[in-house]
């Protein structure tokens, strides 16, 4: 498996609690768009080496929040998750490189309405 990462992705270092083990997670920021990624580990898949929806769902609920933080330029406090709903469009197989980018929708005083999707190698995977 390939544990190479694309040029420009850096380590997003979370020292803590669930995303810590759910990692590891890469960012690129070009000031305008942050990407989110992930190589597909064995450890994040499920009997059928692909990632385990769970996986997919933990990164859209890191990269919905992380890239409208970045984008907007605001700050926006902590941001909990109040709805989440994701569209599994293919399957991410076993060392495939996810990569995510995300926007904000609207930002209220209180809620962060966002939108984003990912793909696994280049190919739509979730929305």
């Amino acid at each position: 498996m390939s544990t190479n990462i694309p040029e420009g992705f850096r380590p997003f270092n979370f020292n803590m609690g669930f995303i810590e083990q759910c990692g590891p997670l890469y960012g690129k920021w070009d000031g305008k768009i942050l990407l989110l990624g992930f190589r597909v580990e064995m450890r994040h898949c499920n009997p059928g080496q692909v990632a385990h929806g769970g996986m997919m769902a933990t990164f859209a609920d890191m990269l919905l929040p992380m890239a409208t933080r970045f984008q907007s330029g605001q700050d926006l406090g902590f941001i909990p998750t109040v709805q989440l709903n994701c569209d599994y469009l293919a399957p991410a197989k076993l060392g495939a490189w996810v990569e995510g980018r995300a926007e904000p929708v609207k930002i209220t005083g209180k809620l962060v309405f966002a939108q984003g999707i990912a793909t696994a190698d280049g190919e739509p995977c979730l929305r």
